[in-house]
């Protein structure tokens, strides 16, 4: 799920999704930052959001990690991207502007 929000609104995206309640995480292989916000202390389910630059916008792209890759070497995992707990989280971090 896409979640916009304007440059003016949200200045540091990284501190903004940390008030959130997100850890970063890096993926080395890939040289990648995201951020996760786990339901309990297991590495899964977590919600998983990257942050990109959209112009004027940020564009918090977030998505539900069911569990983790199953294949070694895959990236692959079991995401979803929709549907009723993940519009309730990006609501949740949307309401974090108000």
């Amino acid at each position: 799920m896409q979640i916009k929000m304007p440059k003016t609104k949200v200045a540091e995206p990284e501190k903004f999704i940390r008030r959130c309640g997100y850890g970063l995480i890096f993926d080395r292989r890939a040289g990648h930052k995201s951020y996760v916000r786990r339901f309990n202390r297991d590495l899964y389910p977590r919600f998983h959001m990257y942050i990109e630059d959209a112009g004027e916008n940020w564009n918090f792209n977030l998505h539900l990690d069911q569990r983790a890759p199953i294949y070694a070497g895959v990236t692959a995992h079991s995401g979803e991207y929709d549907g009723a707990v993940v519009e309730r989280e990006a609501e949740r971090v949307q309401s974090f502007l108000k």
